[in-house]
């Protein structure tokens, strides 16, 4: 079962990064302020799906949110900028078990939350 490894641009400028088995499902949690939202955008409304990640199992998805949480700002900054420098923040080997989300599916799922997004 694939799952998603994501970042979320909040409204005061922080990234928040997460996994998810259905993205669109996932977002949705978020942007609506659900009761399964995390505690981090209830208090840190999200504005914008900047970046995501296809890996193969939920283990995979949780080693790539590990090590990007572990990142500098900088880096955080360049891969929420450009998905797929992921081979440029991490070693190629590592980076190429990963597959960017299409910038044209990220738009998708955020024109279809778009009556949940204040």
């Amino acid at each position: 079962m694939a799952y998603y490894t994501y970042f979320l641009r909040c409204a005061d400028g922080s990234l928040y990064g997460g996994i998810a088995s259905d993205l669109v499902r996932r977002m949705g949690e978020h942007f609506s302020k659900d009761p399964k939202c995390a505690k981090y955008t209830k208090s840190h409304r999200p504005q914008l799906l900047c970046a995501a990640w296809i890996s193969a199992d939920r283990a995979s998805a949780s080693r790539l949110e590990y090590r990007i949480k572990h990142l500098d700002k900088e880096k955080k900054e360049l891969l929420a900028a450009d998905p797929n420098a992921l081979s440029t923040v991490f070693d190629e080997d590592f980076a190429e078990t990963y597959t960017s989300v299409p910038p044209t599916e990220i738009l998708g799922i955020m024109e279809s939350l778009s009556p949940q997004i204040p």
